[in-house]
């Protein structure tokens, strides 16, 4: 009997799996880490077999540490680092050059032209996404202008261009089907978000053949059946959106002014915006967050390039501790960060700011500063980068966000939910299922194949675990957010020299 579902979580630094039960619980989980691939200073790959193999390894662990078979399981949903470009050959299924990482700043030149040539406006009000080496469509172009004959034979159809939610389900069902969902098309600057299309225009701009693009289906219907050989027969894949996406349905933002924000390796804040697309005039993107039947659903986000990255660096550049989780307990030995702020540009700074020259940043460093406070100052940033992106979303959409839902690996961290809620003035709700990224791809992937019967059961799935309310008084707050913007200013540009 087919009563659990598998979903297929494959991040920036780690590929999961985890089965959920119909009440939202984890059943089983399995993850592998992803080598991070550095060519030079802001260029960051990623080898898309690594991301193949790790994925299926953990899928098939998953099943194994369950006990479970291929029967047991109704269906597959998929969520996926987003703008992630991966380019293959159509008959061989062979990658021609490693992933080229959202976080890669190696198209920055394509975008200063495109924008010099006055074309950014079009671009905007197409896709709702601004020009910047963040999404797919110039790493696409630099792939195509870069390796020799290329072009040529992604006229012909003879490569295929996918993020990693198309490379994955090509894979899973042996190369029998080339999709991709809305919310990550949306994700690739040459995607029409009014006319649910490809754009010509942007094509032409960017010189991509349509002959590579995959098919755009909606978030959560059967796209294709499992290999057989992947799981000892066949699995349905039913659900797919990209990682922020799936996480917002996860958390059940399903009203018109509701929120969440997701701490991974970057930070994304969204607001569901129902069914009318919201143009920011304060640095957000306009996106869709998911498509369910014919009715498709508009979100604002703010993009955070680094998050838990930073701890990450904090572990592994500078060795402070072995375990990122350790950060809350080093962080809390010292009252606060000691006047330091920590702005980690360390790929330029995403919204509100947009400056892909901007550059990591320590400021307030006196003799009395330890380990202890960068690391809070570090930790902290994450904070700050939310009220940004927060204030800019509260003046688009000309509301006051009272409750932020909170997810991702830093959210376990109380120290930085309490100074979250403090720095925002607002109730930070975490919920007792942290996974929602891999549960929203599982409730899209269930809903499609009757598992779930509607919305309404995923919101009854919600729990809360712990709620935050602010504390901290006005003046220490305000305060504290203008010396914020005193050390990001110090940042800006830096790059450039």
């Amino acid at each position: 009997m087919s009563t659990y579902v598998l979903a297929l979580d494959q991040g920036t630094t780690s590929s999961r799996a985890i089965v959920f039960r119909r009440d939202g619980r984890v059943v089983a989980v399995a993850q592998k880490e992803l080598e991070q691939i550095y060519p030079q200073p802001g260029y960051v790959e990623h080898d898309p077999e690594a991301i193949w193999s790790t994925q299926i390894e953990v899928a098939q662990e998953a099943l194994m540490d369950a006990r479970l078979t291929h029967q047991n399981v109704a269906a597959i949903g998929i969520t996926n680092q987003r703008e992630t470009t991966i380019l293959w050959e159509r008959d061989s299924g062979k990658p021609v050059a490693n992933a080229v990482v959202w976080q890669s700043r190696l198209t920055s030149d394509i975008c200063d032209r495109l924008k010099t040539d006055g074309l950014e406006d079009i671009f905007r009000k197409k896709t709702g996404l601004v020009v910047d080496a963040y999404f797919s469509g110039t790493k696409i172009k630099h792939l195509l202008d870069t390796v020799d004959g290329l072009r040529a034979r992604a006229e012909k159809g003879d490569i295929l261009f996918g993020t990693v939610d198309t490379f994955l389900i090509w894979r899973l069902s042996g190369g029998k089907r080339h999709v991709t969902d809305y919310s990550n098309a949306s994700r690739t600057l040459i995607f029409n978000i009014h006319t649910f299309d490809w754009d010509d225009e942007l094509l032409k701009v960017l010189d991509i053949p349509r002959a590579m693009l995959p098919e755009v289906r909606s978030s959560s219907e059967v796209y294709a059946e499992t290999d057989s050989g992947l799981f000892g027969g066949s699995i349905p894949i039913s659900g797919d959106a990209g990682d922020q996406h799936a996480a917002m349905f996860g958390q059940g933002c399903f009203e018109t002014g509701s929120v969440k924000n997701t701490y991974g390796t970057g930070c994304f804040m969204l607001l569901n915006t129902g069914t009318v697309p919201i143009e920011s005039s304060n640095g957000l993107l306009t996106t869709i967050g998911w498509s369910l039947g014919n009715e498709v659903t508009y979100c604002l986000e703010g993009s955070v390039f680094i998050a838990g990255a930073v701890v990450q660096w904090l572990r592994d550049g500078l060795k402070f501790f072995q375990n990122a989780a350790e950060i809350e307990k080093f962080a809390a030995t010292v009252p606060d960060s000691g006047g330091v702020f920590f702005v980690p540009a360390f790929v330029g700074l995403g919204a509100p700011y947009w400056n892909p020259n901007a550059r990591g940043t320590i400021v307030g460093i006196t003799r009395g500063t330890t380990r202890e406070h960068i690391a809070r100052a570090a930790l902290e940033s994450l904070g700050y980068q939310t009220r940004d992106v927060l204030d800019a979303m509260q003046q688009d959409a000309g509301m006051t966000l009272g409750t932020v839902k909170v997810d991702g690996g830093a959210s376990a961290n109380n120290l930085l939910m309490q100074f979250q809620a403090d720095l925002l003035n607002t109730v930070v709700q975490r919920p007792v299922v942290q996974e929602t990224t891999a549960l929203g791809a599982a409730y899209l992937a269930g809903l499609a194949v009757g598992f779930w019967d509607d919305q309404a059961d995923v919101t009854r799935n919600w729990a809360l675990d712990r709620e935050f309310a602010p504390s901290m008084d006005v003046q220490q707050r305000e305060q504290l957010y203008s010396l914020w913007q005193h050390a990001v200013e110090r940042s800006l540009d830096w790059a450039t020299g």
